[in-house]
């Protein structure tokens, strides 16, 4: 008798630790579950913190991974140093226009294109722009100055502009971020910000910005109406699939994309570092940095995003959508980004492994996260590629 209450006892004991480990293993698959495909080389994750410079961080680390891939050696690039010259032309800008023009720190990533082809490029070491005593960019101080600056010189009492207003600006730039280098030393050598871009190679024509709406034709380039398209660029208009080929192409390649899109969908989670687009009822909620999401309450969480347990079926996004989303301003030009892979979740959907600018602390991923197929598609603003990767037959129908 003893030995069969042995034996029940050892079975259900048996039983017991089948059981338990059966749910330590659902715990574990809970979530989503990345597996790289295409992991294209490239610098390592900044932090804009609390600066509105995503586009600078962005179009940089572009450039960055385009070094990388073409001379093998890792560069640092001065985000602020296009801070500083994209804020000076946009004031003047500004103040031409009386006014009507979007003034903020808001840019685009042909931004730093436009700097790096009239200026010039400089490394971090030689320009960090922190030079109001902190260790991160912080510039909510400095955003308010500048914007009451260019407001104060456009309803000024003398009704004419004086011929110092624009150094004045410049001047306020330079306090905060410091005086751009005429000349520095890098690794022994000296460079000018235009000689340093020669040196390292830097051909911005090189590079080629697209978009796909429905309210301009097709293959042809236009200003894009957003409000941090204030340098009035043009981008190039392709169907949705065109773009997506353009995306998988340069990754194929070995070719990282600059990615301008929206993450204010409740599909976005900075903390599970995951972006869909669920098949349900939308409710977005406003913000475009990092510092926006951490502050919101636990029923504002709640109301802005799904359930994150594992993979759910999404929506088939169709040109339409994303015409309708942008003239609804459900989907906004909110944050930029680089692309620098392509992996699968464990179900097999496909996801972009995307680099971002909000450092890696305590981050799931350390600072990446993966945007599945459908949220690229849908919130996708622009992108921006080197021209090789573009396919001969679409190349063949730009205007």
């Amino acid at each position: 008798m003893k030995r069969v209450i042995s034996i029940i006892i050892a079975l259900v004991t048996i039983i017991s630790i089948d059981t338990f480990a059966q749910e330590d293993v659902k715990k574990e698959e809970k979530g989503y579950v990345f597996t790289d495909v295409i992991s294209i080389p490239h610098t390592t994750v900044r932090n804009q913190f609390r600066s509105g410079t995503c586009w600078s961080f962005s179009g940089l680390a572009f450039i960055e991974a385009e070094l990388l891939r073409e001379t093998g050696k890792k560069y640092d690039l001065s985000e602020m140093f296009c801070v500083n010259h994209t804020y000076s032309e946009k004031a003047e800008k500004y103040v031409r226009t009386g006014g009507n023009l979007n003034f903020g720190s808001g840019a685009e990533f042909t931004d730093v294109f436009n700097v790096i082809k009239n200026y010039g490029i400089v490394p971090e070491e030689v320009y960090s722009g922190l030079e109001y005593g902190t260790e991160l960019h912080t510039h909510g101080e400095l955003d308010e100055l500048l914007k009451s600056y260019v407001d104060a010189i456009i309803k000024n009492r003398n009704k004419k502009l004086t011929p110092v207003w624009h150094e004045g600006f410049d001047k306020v730039l330079d306090t905060y971020l410091g005086d751009l280098p005429e000349t520095f030393t890098y690794e022994g050598v000296e460079y000018s910000p235009a000689s340093f871009r020669d040196m390292l190679g830097i051909n911005v024509d090189d590079y080629m910005e697209f978009t796909s709406y429905t309210h301009h034709p097709f293959y042809e380039a236009f200003a894009i109406a957003i409000p941090d398209n204030w340098l009035w660029a043009r981008w190039m208009n392709i169907p949705m699939d065109e773009m997506m080929d353009i995306i998988d192409n340069s990754l194929e390649k070995g070719y990282t994309v600059a990615w301008g899109a929206d993450v204010s969908d409740k599909g976005f989670s900075w903390k599970n570092g995951v972006a869909v687009i669920p098949d349900m009822e939308k409710s977005d909620l406003e913000g475009t940095e990092k510092e926006k999401w951490e502050t919101l309450t636990n029923k504002e969480k709640a109301k802005a995003a799904f359930s994150f347990d594992g993979p759910a079926k999404e929506k088939t996004i169709t040109q339409e959508m994303r015409q309708q989303a942008y003239d609804n301003y459900t989907v906004t030009d909110d944050h930029g980004m680089l692309i620098v892979g392509a992996a699968t979740d464990q179900l097999g959907n496909k996801y972009y492994k995307i680099k971002n600018s909000w450092g890696t602390e305590g981050h799931v991923y350390n600072g990446y996260f993966y945007a599945s197929e459908s949220y690229v598609k849908l919130q996708t603003i622009g992108i921006a590629v080197n021209k090789k990767v573009i396919p001969k037959e679409i190349m063949k129908k730009i205007k």
